[in-house]
């Protein structure tokens, strides 16, 4: 099986050893993301921005995919406060449109770089 590694320039690029993305076949596994801005690579203020933020750098790599967020089957959030679950709800409907992807909110204690929310996806190409 051939994999082929995606990269945004206009997301964060990796702080570790792994890729943003890797495409097998039709499918893209998209690494998680953390709401840094992809210029500064500095986490963005607040719960909502946050949340912007990370959807906004899951697009950035979508569409280096060759997709788009319509593209997500699977989406992972994980929230170190689960108290934000509705707020990250309401942002959510300004990404994705009905039928929505599969999705697990997912509460842990705590993200890299201090970051309030993460998230990973797949998303399978048309």
């Amino acid at each position: 099986m051939t994999r082929t590694v995606i990269t945004s320039d206009k997301a964060p690029a990796a702080i570790g050893p792994y890729s943003q993305a890797i495409k097998a076949g039709n499918t893209v596994y998209m690494s998680g993301q953390i709401p840094l801005d992809p210029k500064t690579m500095e986490l963005v203020e607040g719960f909502e921005a946050q949340t912007v933020q990370v959807f906004e750098n899951l697009k950035s790599v979508a569409e280096a995919a060759g997709g788009s967020l319509a593209n997500i089957v699977k989406l992972n959030i994980f929230l170190t406060d689960l108290g934000n679950f509705a707020a990250v709800n309401e942002v959510m409907t300004r990404y994705f449109q009905a039928p929505y992807p599969a999705r697990a909110a997912i509460g842990i204690s705590a993200l890299p770089k201090g970051s309030l929310v993460e998230m990973d996806a797949i998303l399978v190409l048309d």
